[in-house]
């Protein structure tokens, strides 16, 4: 580190000419972002996809659909619309409620837009329709019509935890620092950041799908971290800038403090990086979007923001507004020798407050969101809504089972392994309809069946039927169910039925086995995600501290903080409070907390326990190297956390449920780290612990 220190200081107008040449190049690419986003992430590689696809190229099912709804359903109003639709050349077909009487109930009808598996252009299509449907009668909604909804919201929400979080971390950052230039210099490193990680991301966009929740996801994690990093280094520049040089000041920062971020930045990306082996499309993308837009924070923040301060020089306390006081005030020592005294209590007292917090989390349910992810203000979800309390939308599902016979469909035996399919459906309690030849044809039996097409004038009128469930190989056969697509009890079904000898080659897709899929990757996942995230840290601590104690420790807190966390989360979103209507957490929601503030926690840890270090390394014993540590930093980190809190909880206050959740949870689970965990129970366990946190086997005990 003392080569590149010393080189940073060296070149800072080249190291800053270039972040701005960077800088400049990425705006034009990072505004062209959110056009490159869609969907909402929830994919995964599976029967669910096969099915799809294969009933759109072989059977000329719909792949995607948008529902055109009329309130009130006016006769003449929905021929024109139809008729102005017809126009769209990318629609396969339209199903109108004209001709459908099912689809008008109450005085409210919708059409049914269908669209092939071809279509790559969903949200340019959803923008020329609402164009050419601008009546106040007429609304959009449907899966397309949703996510291009909540890409358009996520835009919002970003503005608006923006023109939240960064004043607020402003004001965190001129109390810290108490000059104007040295608070505005880490959200220059922040901006700077994300805005660079958006550019990259479009260019990786013709690469990658790239789901429209990394639009907020990323700048959370960008902006906390950067601010977070620049915090740290600025600190420690000017605890040394009192006794020597602009440049060996500057140099000795990125040596100490640098080194801490290093380690907070890896442990972070070791997080991210965990998510890569649950095979969903979003983790992917979060541990893209995450990785780069870290990778950028530590650059920046050991090059771009020493390089402007050298360049800064003494100016970098230009314009002060207070006196802050250096981090070893009086108060803080104070509460460093309480809580040496009393170890014991606060640990006790420590563990009841995180066992309160934990309570709640019995009681989890998760969920994967759907069009509940849109607040109500927004028309899609208003006339999904609609449609789901006049059509009971939500109260069945369809599943399709997609067979395989090398003999086609057509022989007997292929006739009756139909029938012997429909029964054994329509045995199971949970199904409520079978679509085949026999129920489609009102036929009762696979002897009637072969009779029928023994008879040359009744063949001719069942071949077509036949031919709508069976072509070739293929055969399609729609199973309604009497429960929800999203329920527990629907996906147990598809998991179940994929399990059965029927004796044919099948797959099975729809609703329920997506869900199925998803829920299913994710649990036979995430236990491999956090045994990386857990082995690689304790590893990278104990070689960052030389100790077996420390990364144990650390490990253990994080976990109880964590689990903490989410109880809090379950009380205010599944049980309602805070004005809150009781619901569900998102599936992904504990799985993104977790890896990212599992790594974000070590950001504090690795600070702390660095500076304790420090000391002890220089012949303090283990109670004067924590009090000593412990005051230097806790200020810091105290700030640090609440721009963590202030930058991820303005999430709280947006549109988006998944990212409201994401940002709360964050939030709270950085605050119980920075307060209960690093200033309660770190130093508490290291006076217990006392020579033993410093011993690693093979070596020399203090």
């Amino acid at each position: 580190m003392k080569a590149f220190s010393a080189f940073v200081t060296a070149h800072a107008k080249a190291i800053v000419a270039i972040w701005v040449i960077v800088f400049i190049a990425m705006t034009v690419f990072a505004i062209q972002l959110p056009s490159k986003l869609q969907g909402d992430g929830f994919f995964v590689e599976g029967d669910h996809t096969y099915v799809t696809n294969e009933l759109s190229e072989t059977f000329d099912l719909p792949a995607e659909t948008i529902l055109v709804v009329f309130d009130p359903a006016e006769t003449t109003k929905i021929q024109n619309t139809l008729e102005t639709l017809k126009t769209v050349d990318a629609i396969q077909s339209i199903q109108s409620p004209l001709e459908d009487p099912d689809l008008q109930k109450d005085g409210i009808a919708y059409a049914m837009l269908h669209f092939g598996n071809d279509v790559d252009n969903l949200p340019e299509i959803v923008s020329e329709i609402r164009s050419l449907i601008e009546d106040d009668g007429v609304h959009l909604t449907g899966g397309p019509v949703i996510s291009e909804d909540i890409n358009t919201a996520s835009q919002k929400d970003l503005a608006s935890a923006e023109a939240i979080g960064l004043p607020i971390a402003l004001v965190v950052l001129l109390l810290a620092f108490g000059t104007v230039v040295a608070a505005l210099l880490p959200i220059l490193i922040g901006v700077i950041t994300v805005v660079s990680a958006f550019g990259i991301m479009t260019l990786l966009s013709s690469t990658f799908n790239l789901s429209i929740f990394v639009l907020n996801i990323v700048p959370m994690l960008g902006l906390a971290l950067s601010i977070d990093f620049a915090l740290l280094l600025i600190n420690r520049y000017r605890e040394e800038r009192g006794r020597t040089t602009i440049a060996q000041a500057i140099q000795t920062a990125i040596q100490t403090a640098g080194r801490s971020i290093i380690f907070s930045a890896v442990c972070v990306m070791i997080g991210l990086g965990a998510m890569i082996v649950i095979n969903v499309e979003i983790f992917h993308n979060i541990a893209l979007g995450g990785t780069i837009v870290v990778l950028l924070a530590v650059l920046a923040g050991l090059t771009l923001l020493p390089a402007t301060m050298m360049l800064l020089g003494d100016r970098l306390n230009k314009w002060r507004i207070l006196r802050v006081k250096p981090g070893g005030a009086d108060r803080w020592r104070g509460f460093a020798g309480f809580v040496m005294k009393h170890p014991v209590m606060i640990v006790i007292a420590a563990l009841l407050l995180l066992g309160v917090g934990m309570i709640p989390l019995k009681d989890i349910q998760l969920t994967i969101p759907e069009v509940d992810a849109l607040p109500t203000n927004y028309d899609a979800r208003s006339a999904y809504d609609k449609l789901d309390e006049t059509f009971d939308l939500g109260k069945t599902s369809t599943l399709y089972l997609l067979a395989e016979r090398p003999d086609g469909w057509e022989d007997d035996e292929a006739l009756k392994l139909i029938y012997g399919l429909q029964q054994q459906l329509l045995d199971d309690p949970l199904v409520d309809e079978v679509s085949t030849i026999y129920s489609a044809a009102d036929i009762k039996s696979p002897e009637d069946l072969t009779a029928s097409l023994a008879t040359p004038q009744v063949a001719e009128q069942l071949k077509p039927i036949l031919a709508a469930f069976s072509k070739d190989e293929q055969l399609f056969i729609p199973i309604t169910l009497n429960t929800s697509g999203s329920s527990t009890e629907a996906q147990e079904f598809a998991r179940t039925w994929m399990n059965k000898d029927l004796g044919v080659d099948f797959a099975l897709g729809g609703q329920a086995k997506f869900n199925q899929e998803i829920f299913d990757e994710i649990a036979s996942k995430i236990l491999i995600a956090v045994s990386i995230i857990i082995v690689s840290t304790f590893f990278i601590l104990m070689l960052a501290f030389r100790s077996i104690l420390i990364p144990i420790k650390a490990i253990i807190m994080n976990i109880i903080g964590l689990s903490s966390a989410f109880g809090i989360l379950v009380y205010i979103f599944q049980y309602g409070h805070f004005g809150l209507e009781a619901g569900t957490l998102v599936l992904i929601i504990p799985v993104i907390v977790f890896c990212l503030v599992f790594g974000l926690s070590m950001d504090y840890e690795v600070f702390l326990i660095s500076r304790i270090q420090e000391e002890y390394q220089k012949g303090a014993d283990n109670t004067r190297a924590t009090i000593d540590g412990l005051t230097s930093t806790s200020r810091i980190i105290t700030s640090a956390a609440l721009i963590m809190i202030v930058i991820t909880g303005a999430f709280a206050f947006t549109d988006v449920m998944p990212v409201k959740q994401i940002g709360v949870g964050i939030a709270i689970a950085v605050a119980i780290d920075a307060t209960i965990i690093r200033l309660m129970l770190v130093p508490s366990l290291m006076k217990l612990f006392g020579d033993w946190n410093w011993w690693l086997p093979f070596t020399k005990k203090k």
